[in-house]
C-alpha cells in the first residue's frame, strides 16, 4: 500500500486540497505545487520548513489567544508580551477619549456667556418704600465697549502695555512666557489669560489654576474671535476705586464716554490694569502719571506712536462719582441677596424700591437706641401679615457690629413655641375651656417647672397659655402628639431643627431665627400660611394661581380660639406690659437659664417681634420676655399705629403758645425702667426671693402675678 507504485495510482489522496486534522485551517494550500518543489529520488516532494515554521507560529498565536480571552484585564499577565502596535493603539485611543472629555468639562465649567456678565455685582441703590434712600451697595460697572466704536488709540494703549503679540497668538504667548522667565519681569500672561482669570477662575497662585487658566484660554481663542475677547476683557477689568470696566472707569476719572477718550487718558486708564488699587490717580496720581509714561513709551515701541506723537500733558481728573450712602444696613445686608436673585443680571446700575418703611425704621432704630439694655443685644423685626418686612433693627450699632441678630442669630425661642402648642390643640378639637393639668410634674426624666413654683389642680387652656404654664404645656404636648405639634410647626415656616419625642420641644428649646419666628406668627394673624418673609412688595396672586397653590388657612373657630388665647395673654397674662388700647395679640418668651427675652404678637397690620439676649449666650440680668421685650414692643406698636407720638418730634418752641403736643403724657413721665403708668394703672417690675413678680395698681385695687420667666 505504501509502495511507489500505489502512491502513483493514489495522487489525489495527496492533492485533494482538503484540510485534515484539528489545526487543518492553518495548513491548508491556497494553490497546485510550485513546479521548483525539491522531490526525494523516490518522487516524493520535500517538506517546505519555512512555510512549516510559519503555520506553527500561527498555531501557537491561536493557542495564545485563547489563553488570553480566558484572563482578566486585572491580572499581571493580561498586560504582559503586548506588542508595541497594540500599546500604541490604546495610548492614543486614550489620549482622544481625554480630549473630548477635556473638551465637555470645559463647556460645562466654563460658559462662553459667563464672559459676557460683570464679574462682580454691579451697584445696586435700596430704596425704601417712599423713595428715601437706604443703602447702596456692589461694584460701579457700565456697558460693554465695541472695539469698533472705540478710536483706535485706546486699544492700542492696551495692546502695548499687556499683550502685544495679543492678534498672532492662540492665547499663550510662549515668547512672553520666556521673557518673564528670563527677565524676571512681567507674568507673561496674554489677555486672554487674564479674561480667563477674572471671568472663570480665583486669584489664588498654583500650578493647577494656571493650567486651567491656559486651558480656557485655548478654549476662548477657539470660540471667540480676537475681537470679542478683546471687548469682554476692557468691559470686565478691574480699574480702581470699586470700577469695574473700561466705560465706567472712563465715566469715573474722566467723567467722558470711552468713545471720546484722548491718547494721554486712554494710556493712564490702561496703566491702571496692572496694579489698580496702588495706582488708582484719585489717591496716587504720581503713581498713575508714571505708569501713564511707560504706556506711552510702549506705545511707541509697538510702532502705535511716534516720539513727538507719545510726547503728550498728563490729564486732568474730572470725578463727579459720589456715594453719600451707606453700604449697608441691617436690612439691607438682609435683602440685598434676595435683591440680586430676583433681578436680571447685567451692568447697569439698578434702583430698587423695597417694601421698608422709614417712618417706622426709624421708630424702632430709636427705641432700641434708648433701652436700657445694658451690655445686652436687642432685635427688632416688623412685617406685614403678608410677609413683607418694613422695619429691621439686627443691634444696638450697625457700625460696632453688623451681626444680624434679627436673621443671622439662632437662638431658643422660649414660651412663645407654646403657641405651636396650643395651636395643635385647638386643631385636634381643643376649646379654650377644656381643662389641662398643672400639678408639679413628679415623674420621668424630664421635670420642668413653672415659674414661682405656682401649681393648681387644673388650668383652662385659655387660663394656662396666659399664665405661661410650663408643666400644662409639656402635658398638652405629649397628649397632642409630637408629630402634631411638629407639623403645625411647620405648616407655619418654621424650619428649625424639631426632635420627635423631646418634651423640652414644647417649652421652645429649638433654635430659630427672629425672622422665622415672627413669620410663622404672621401667618396666624393673616390665617394664611406660610408667610414668606420678603422685602419686595408682594404680588397677589391670580384666582388660578391661588386656587391651585394657594395659601392654606385654618378653621374659623381655629382661628377665632387662639386668636381669643393670645389676646388673654397681654391683657391678662404674662405680656400685660405690652398692652395697647386697640386689640392686640401676642406671646412672652424666656428661655432655658434665662439666656433670651422676646415677645412677639401683632396689633392691627403689624407683626412685630423683639428679642433681647448676650451675644456670648449668658444669662441676663432681670430681664424676662414680659418685661423690657414687651415694652420695646408696646413703644414700637404705640407710636407705629398713631397711638402715641414719635419721640423724635421737634422740640416746641418756647416763645409760641403751649400746644396740646407740648404737654407730657403720663407713659412718658421717667418714673424708672421697673415702674410705669400705662392705661390708667401703675404697672411695677419686682422681684422677691429671686421670684420675679408683675404688680399693677389701678382703680381696681392691686394685682400681683408671677412674671414669666
Amino acid at each position: 500500500m505504501n509502495s511507489p507504485w500505489f502512491r502513483k495510482l493514489t495522487l489525489w489522496r495527496r492533492n485533494s486540497g482538503k484540510p485534515e486534522g484539528a489545526y487543518a485551517g492553518f495548513f491548508a494550500q491556497s494553490g497546485e505545487e510550485d513546479a521548483s518543489t525539491p522531490y526525494y529520488r523516490s518522487g516524493t516532494p520535500q517538506p517546505d520548513y519555512d512555510q512549516w515554521d510559519d503555520r506553527l507560529a500561527r498555531v501557537d498565536g491561536a493557542v495564545e489567544f485563547e489563553q488570553r480571552k480566558r484572563e482578566k484585564w486585572w491580572q499581571r499577565r493580561y498586560w504582559q508580551g503586548r506588542r508595541k502596535r497594540w500599546w500604541a493603539a490604546r495610548i492614543i485611543a486614550a489620549m482622544l477619549l481625554l480630549f473630548i472629555m477635556l473638551v465637555a468639562w470645559l463647556a460645562l465649567t466654563t460658559p462662553l456667556s459667563k464672559s459676557l456678565e460683570p464679574v462682580v455685582p454691579p451697584q445696586m441703590t435700596i430704596l425704601a418704600a417712599d423713595g428715601t434712600p437706604i443703602a447702596r451697595n456692589g461694584a460701579i460697572t457700565d456697558a460693554p465697549v465695541e472695539i469698533e466704536k472705540l478710536p483706535p488709540h485706546v486699544a492700542e494703549a492696551f495692546l502695548a502695555i499687556e499683550d502685544r503679540r495679543f492678534y498672532s497668538h492662540w492665547g499663550i504667548d510662549p515668547r512672553g512666557i520666556a521673557r518673564a522667565v528670563w527677565t524676571g519681569h512681567g507674568g507673561g500672561s496674554t489677555i486672554t489669560q487674564q479674561l480667563a482669570k477674572f471671568t472663570f477662575l480665583s486669584s489664588e497662585r498654583t500650578l493647577t489654576r494656571k493650567a486651567r487658566e491656559a486651558l480656557i484660554a485655548f478654549w476662548l481663542e477657539t470660540w471667540l474671535t480676537k475681537d470679542e475677547i478683546l471687548e469682554r476683557y476692557l468691559s470686565n477689568a478691574y480699574f480702581g476705586d470699586n470700577v469695574y470696566g473700561l466705560r465706567a472707569a472712563s465715566l469715573h476719572y474722566f467723567y467722558r464716554q470711552p468713545e471720546n477718550l484722548k491718547v494721554e487718558q486712554a494710556a493712564m486708564l490702561a496703566g491702571l490694569v496692572q496694579a489698580p488699587s496702588a495706582l488708582r490717580p484719585t489717591k496716587h496720581y504720581e503713581r498713575a502719571e508714571k505708569r501713564m509714561r511707560l504706556v506711552l513709551g510702549s506705545m511707541v515701541a509697538a510702532g502705535y506712536l511716534t516720539e513727538s506723537e507719545a510726547d503728550l500733558p498728563s490729564p486732568s481728573l474730572d470725578v463727579r462719582t459720589r456715594n453719600d450712602l451707606p453700604t449697608g444696613t441691617y436690612f439691607a445686608d438682609w435683602a440685598l441677596p434676595i435683591l440680586r436673585r430676583n433681578t436680571e443680571t447685567g451692568y447697569e446700575a439698578q434702583t430698587i424700591t423695597t417694601t421698608l418703611d422709614a417712618r417706622l425704621q426709624g421708630i424702632a432704630s430709636g427705641i432700641i437706641r434708648r433701652a436700657n439694655l445694658g451690655g445686652a443685644q436687642a432685635a427688632l423685626v416688623a412685617m406685614r401679615p403678608n410677609g413683607e418686612v418694613v422695619a429691621m433693627v439686627g443691634g444696638k450699632d450697625y457700625a460696632a457690629s453688623p451681626f444680624n441678630r434679627a436673621t443671622q442669630a439662632q437662638r431658643q425661642p422660649g414660651s412663645t413655641f407654646k403657641t405651636f402648642v396650643y395651636l395643635a390643640a385647638l386643631k385636634a378639637g381643643a376649646t379654650p375651656d377644656d381643662a389641662v393639668d398643672n400639678t408639679e410634674i413628679t415623674q420621668g426624666s424630664y421635670r420642668p417647672r413653672n415659674a414661682a413654683g405656682n401649681y393648681s389642680d387644673t388650668l383652662t387652656l385659655e387660663e394656662a397659655f396666659a399664665r405661661s404654664s410650663n408643666v400644662a404645656a409639656v402635658r398638652l404636648y405629649q397628649s397632642v402628639g409630637d408629630e402634631a405639634v411638629i407639623a403645625t410647626a411647620r405648616e407655619l415656616g418654621v424650619t428649625a431643627g424639631l426632635t420627635p419625642g423631646d418634651p423640652s420641644v414644647a417649652l421652645g428649646t429649638a433654635t430659630m431665627s427672629l425672622l422665622e419666628l415672627t413669620s410663622a406668627y404672621a401667618g396666624i394673624a393673616a390665617n394664611a400660611y406660610p408667610v414668606r418673609p420678603t422685602p419686595l412688595p408682594v404680588v397677589e396672586q391670580g384666582w388660578w394661581d391661588w386656587f391651585w397653590n394657594g395659601p392654606g388657612s385654618y378653621s374659623s373657630r381655629v382661628h377665632e380660639d387662639i386668636e381669643q388665647m393670645l389676646r388673654r395673654a397681654v391683657n391678662a397674662g404674662t405680656g400685660r406690659a405690652a398692652m395697647l388700647s386697640i386689640p392686640n395679640y401676642g406671646k412672652t418668651g424666656t428661655s432655658q437659664g434665662n439666656r433670651d427675652a422676646l415677645f412677639v404678637g401683632y396689633a392691627g397690620d403689624l407683626v412685630v417681634g423683639v428679642w433681647i439676649g448676650n451675644d456670648d449666650n449668658t444669662p441676663l440680668d432681670g430681664v424676662y420676655g414680659g418685661g423690657l421685650p414687651a415694652r420695646i414692643w408696646r413703644d414700637f406698636m404705640r407710636q407705629a399705629q398713631g397711638v402715641a407720638p414719635t419721640r423724635d418730634r421737634p422740640r416746641p418752641n418756647p416763645s409760641g403758645p403751649v400746644e396740646p403736643l407740648d404737654v407730657i403724657e403720663p407713659e412718658e413721665i421717667p418714673l424708672g425702667d421697673n415702674v410705669r403708668i400705662e392705661d390708667g394703672g401703675l404697672n411695677i417690675d419686682a422681684e422677691i426671693e429671686g421670684v420675679p413678680l408683675d404688680i399693677r395698681v389701678d382703680g381696681d385695687g392691686i394685682d400681683v402675678q408671677p412674671a414669666e420667666r
